[in-house]
């Protein structure tokens, strides 16, 4: 949580993995999702993007992170 609060994407959600299990059969289908966190190395959005397409969801993974985002200078938000 304190890190979505301090930076994330433009127009993000932070849903975390435990709380999308419970809360994915609310999330509207017509809608793309993209997923991410800390960086290149974080396997939680790739576990995200699993469970999304299993449950016939169209979800892609975003290898970068914030600080990836910044490096790029990409606007972010808070």
């Amino acid at each position: 949580r304190e890190e979505f609060e301090s930076a994330h994407l433009p127009h993000a959600r932070s849903l975390p993995l435990d709380e999308l299990r419970r809360r994915v059969a609310g999330l509207p289908k017509n809608l793309p999702v993209v997923a991410y966190c800390r960086g290149p190395f974080c396997l939680m959005a790739r576990d995200a993007v699993r469970l999304l397409r299993r449950r016939g969801y169209r979800a892609w993974h975003l290898p970068d992170g914030v600080a990836e985002w910044r490096a790029h200078g990409m606007p972010l938000a808070a």
